[in-house]
């Protein structure tokens, strides 16, 4: 079994799927900053600058889904999972126009999965 750090739940997939017929590829970027703060986002790829301050942490529904270096400190100690929840954010991201919002559920890792993923590079 492969450890991740990011998951999502069937309802977010669903509407990743969604967003992905209407605008084609994605990304998810989770920066820690202004609008919906820690909340992730979803843009069109190339409508996000990304650099090297990005780290990739996995992907989830056929998505790459990326968090600034700063914020992964704050949370590289847990499992997310992106989920959803009805109501309009404050973002940018492509799900706002559609009455929800992405929200992050997370769980602090296991002493054995901080211990495996702490011998894997992040994204692996």
């Amino acid at each position: 079994m492969k450890l991740e750090r990011v998951a999502i739940t069937d309802k977010a997939a669903a509407l990743v799927k969604q967003l992905q017929e209407k605008h084609g590829e994605l990304i998810f970027h989770q920066s820690g900053g202004c609008c919906d703060g820690s909340a992730p986002m979803i843009f069109e790829k190339g409508d996000m600058y990304l650099d090297d301050s990005d780290i990739l942490l996995g992907q989830i529904a056929g998505v790459d889904y990326y968090m600034n270096k700063d914020q992964f400190e704050y949370w590289k100690h847990t499992h997310l999972t992106v989920d959803i929840t009805e109501g309009r954010g404050s973002s940018f991201s492509l799900e706002i126009p559609l009455g929800f919002r992405f929200i992050i559920q997370s769980r602090l890792f296991s002493d054995a999965e901080s211990a495996a993923l702490n011998n894997n590079s992040v994204g692996e």
